[in-house]
């Protein structure tokens, strides 16, 4: 039993040295994702450690040393994500009666390409009442199902693919200089738009579902996509909204690294972490879909959504338009090593996506 419990606890300690390093290799970046599982995994070798184990030799306190050690780091890195911390994003206020046209619902779902179980989302869609919908790894079929929504959503976006990056994206509200874009790949898209709320200020939303770390497939194209949103967030100064299967966690350093450098809010902090992947596995699940948005904007509701027949459970926010928030929301700002970095992580992607299209 001695050895066992070793062995974990020396697996799960490399994995958490993993994850700090700053590697896009798929098999370090692994690691970002089951936080809260190596955390309790910890836990519970220590635990076993105490109980069955004389903890009094010189390998035993180093081991329990290191257990420490990480378990306090992923602690660290998780708590930020607990009703215990300070949450980033304020509360708004009940919304007052004659400003209801500052209030915007955003839904995300990512239907899984291979689920042909279409009337979970739509009824969803129909009992929350999104202003702008952003569905993700929708291929023709999906597309010709959600065209049943094509009535109450005038202005549409679609980019039917049968590579499970395809998309589909919906607004109630006027939309301007709407953009498919392809970032980096030819198969990847993005939307870019301008959106036009009801008290008739504009806003940019971003929509986003980057390359996710597989065997051999590095993270360098998903890491730069979305560091280059993040760049032209900045850029651009207008209240805007990113939002979709990021293939990348809350909490880790690319995703924090994209709120520095784009100045966006996370509304998770300090609420839960909304794990939306995997849907099917309740043990195995991190926070993958998102809605980040820049201190202009206060939360009247966020929650995850009921099971579609996905491996992503949908993600819809409330939010209220409020530019004078910007002076009560700390936000994140990059310091010269940041845009560094983000440069790099940015030129790095591009060389990838390169290379890619020149092996295909």
């Amino acid at each position: 039993m001695q050895i066992v419990i070793f062995i974990l606890g020396a697996l799960l300690v490399g994995l958490t040295i993993l994850s700090r390093l700053r590697s896009a290799r798929w098999w370090i970046r692994f690691a970002d994702f089951p936080r809260m599982q190596i955390a309790f995994g910890l836990l519970a070798v220590l635990l076993l450690q105490f109980a069955l184990t004389d903890t009094g030799g010189l390998w035993d306190m180093a081991l329990t040393g290191a257990l420490l050690i990480a378990l306090a780091y992923q602690a660290w890195r998780i708590f930020p994500y607990t009703r215990l911390a300070p949450t980033q994003v304020r509360t708004a206020q009940p919304t007052p009666p004659g400003d209801e046209g500052r209030v915007l619902r955003v839904l995300v779902s990512n239907v899984l390409m291979q689920n042909r179980i279409d009337d979970r989302l739509i009824s969803l869609i129909r009992e929350f009442d999104p202003d702008i919908l952003f569905v993700v790894e929708t291929d023709d079929w999906w597309t010709e199902k959600l065209s049943v929504l094509d009535p109450v959503y005038p202005h549409r976006l679609k980019q039917p693919q049968d590579n499970c990056y395809g998309l589909n994206f919906f607004s109630k509200l006027e939309l301007r200089d709407p953009t498919v874009r392809f970032l980096l790949e030819d198969d990847i898209p993005s939307v870019r738009t301008g959106v036009r709320l009801r008290s008739g200020d504009w806003i940019e939303f971003y929509g986003l579902h980057p390359r996710p770390p597989e065997v051999q497939a590095d993270t360098e194209t998903r890491d730069a996509e979305i560091l280059m949103v993040g760049r032209e967030i900045r850029a651009d100064g207008r209240p805007s909204i990113v939002a979709g299967d990021l293939n990348d966690v809350a909490w880790s350093h690319t995703t924090r690294l994209f709120q520095r450098i784009s100045g966006t809010l996370d509304p998770r902090r300090g609420r839960g972490t909304f794990n939306t992947f995997h849907a099917g596995y309740p043990i195995f699940r991190w926070p993958l879909d998102h809605i980040f948005f820049e201190a202009s904007f206060t939360l009247l509701r966020l929650a995850r959504l009921p099971n579609i027949g996905s491996d992503h459970f949908p993600v819809f926010a409330e939010l209220r338009f409020e530019p004078a928030a910007e002076a009560v929301h700390e936000t994140p700002e990059p310091d010269h090593e940041d845009l560094q970095e983000a440069k790099e992580k940015i030129v790095e992607g591009r060389q990838a996506a390169r290379e890619t299209a020149a092996q295909a």
